[in-house]
């Protein structure tokens, strides 16, 4: 009998510990995306535009996170005018949000609200493929605590008042 319970108590301490395991990694969104290198660049400006803590926050939200290669991909030109203007930079980061989580199962082909204010235009494909604004979704269904991530390849842009010149028709769009 005393062996039974050592065993239960074994296998109970092995249940929490592996619950604390998955609860420690299951995150914010901020956390989730702090904890993936691919996406250090996103997280980066998030901080810079004073967003993380919003990103923190109860949610729920669904974000279409570029990674590190999609922000590589934008000239020079237009990443100096977001990392120098923080309120064109907020507008850019929070047209990639969505303020509720809707999981790939939920996608369907229509224009959808952001944070930002815009709409995003979504296409579902036949086959099942899915883009924003044209912009590929690469991965789905990062899940975190007050939302869920899915990953595009290439970064959307809201229609903005930007100064002169326009960056990014000379740069020839950024998608």
């Amino acid at each position: 009998m005393q062996k039974v319970r050592l065993t239960l108590a074994v296998l109970a301490i092995s249940l929490m510990v592996s619950l604390t395991s998955v609860l420690a990694q299951d995150g914010t969104i901020v956390d989730v995306a702090s904890s993936n290198e691919d996406f250090s660049t996103l997280v980066d400006l998030v901080v810079a535009a004073d967003l993380a803590e919003t990103l923190s926050g109860e949610g729920p939200f669904t974000v279409f996170a570029p990674t590190n290669a999609a922000f590589a991909e934008l000239p020079e030109e237009v990443v100096s005018l977001l990392t120098s203007d923080t309120d064109l930079l907020t507008s850019v980061l929070t047209y990639h949000v969505l303020g509720a989580e809707v999981p790939a199962s939920d996608v369907a082909t229509g224009n959808v609200a952001t944070v930002q204010g815009g709409e995003i235009a979504i296409e579902v494909s036949g086959s099942g493929a899915v883009t924003i604004d044209g912009v590929s979704v690469v991965t789905t269904d990062i899940e975190a605590s007050n939302g869920i991530i899915h990953v595009i390849d290439a970064v959307l842009v809201p229609e903005v008042d930007l100064p002169e010149p326009d960056v990014f028709s000379v740069a020839g769009g950024i998608n």
